[in-house]
């Protein structure tokens, strides 16, 4: 299957509402987004459409009215921005990414106990 398009910010915030909804009109996905992100009724209708044209949701009439469900799962489309994001910055390598979330962003004790149980899990499986 061919590479997707990558998709803008607005695009990933309405296809993770969407995605929350399994199934929406524009007006739907448009009153699910919090008050404060301020967002107009026609700048989701126009990224519902971008979506369904790169792919990622698809729409079907309801008498008069486009219902949209995803195409993709969510954990698929942050998979392959996550994917883009590591080739184009860090040259394909993870490690850069998550050395830079560690010390730019910091983990609490908690993030930190889990991150040595992954590293640990991760170690008993390649011996």
């Amino acid at each position: 299957m061919a590479a997707r398009a990558a998709l803008s910010k607005g695009e990933m915030e309405v296809a993770r509402v969407l995605s929350d909804l399994k199934k929406a009109t524009v007006r739907e996905v448009h009153e699910s987004f919090p008050a404060e992100r301020a967002i107009d009724f026609t700048t989701v209708q126009t990224y519902l459409r971008r979506l369904e044209t790169k792919g990622y949701v698809k729409a079907e009439l309801d008498g008069r009215t486009r219902v949209y469900t995803p195409r993709v799962k969510l954990r698929t489309v942050i998979r392959e921005t996550l994917d883009d994001l590591i080739d184009r910055l860090f040259g394909g390598e993870a490690l850069p990414l998550v050395r830079h979330l560690i010390e730019e962003r910091g983990v609490s004790d908690h993030e930190l106990a889990e991150l040595r149980e992954l590293i640990e899990r991760l170690g008993k499986g390649r011996r």
